[in-house]
């Protein structure tokens, strides 16, 4: 079934919307889920709250393309529901993802006042569309989809060390681009 029509099912209100939108995406929203909580039952009831979060907003939403709407949806949970499991323990996998991009990025508190973060998303979706392909999507797993090195490394047919090396000089490249464009860090 393709997206069109399972968005069709949502505007009918009808329960196989849930059942198509499961059959078709339950695999990667998991694996995204999974890859930021690190608990396979967190991320079950990840993509669960995925499902409902999409019904309630279809309609009014139309989203195009599906996948990446349930993406940022059950990204957007998932972190939240890291953050809530966290709050006492500190250092765990998903804030090490996060520490590596610490000197790229500015303080969030310090961006917000100067810019709106969606300028900045925009500035960092400008630099990801300057880097060659493969160098962009790893860039994005490790900071988007939360995957490890050595998942990368698995992915691209890279060593671990390859992909550390790659991650770290894109990090100091974002670092320039941002100072290029005003942001200070």
């Amino acid at each position: 079934m393709d997206d069109s029509e399972i968005i069709q099912l949502f505007y009918e209100r009808s329960e196989q919307a849930i059942t198509a939108l499961e059959k078709k995406y339950a695999n990667i929203l998991f694996s995204v889920s999974y890859n930021i909580l690190k608990n396979r039952m967190d991320a079950e009831e990840s993509v669960n709250d995925v499902y409902l979060a999409v019904w309630n907003t279809i309609p009014p939403q139309n989203p195009n393309p599906l996948l990446t709407y349930l993406m940022r949806i059950v990204r957007n949970i998932s972190i939240k529901r890291y953050h809530k499991n966290s709050a006492i323990k500190r250092n765990s996998y998903y804030d090490i993802a996060l520490s590596e991009l610490e000197n790229s990025l500015s303080d969030i508190e310090s961006v917000e006042e100067k810019y709106e973060v969606k300028e900045l998303a925009e500035t960092i979706n400008i630099f990801l569309d300057k880097i060659d392909k493969k160098n962009r999507r790893i860039f994005v797993r490790r900071y988007y989809f939360a995957d490890s090195i050595e998942e990368i490394a698995k992915k691209f047919s890279l060593s671990e060390n390859n992909v550390s090396v790659r991650l770290h000089r894109l990090r100091n490249k974002l670092k320039k681009y941002l100072e290029k464009e005003g942001y200070g860090i």
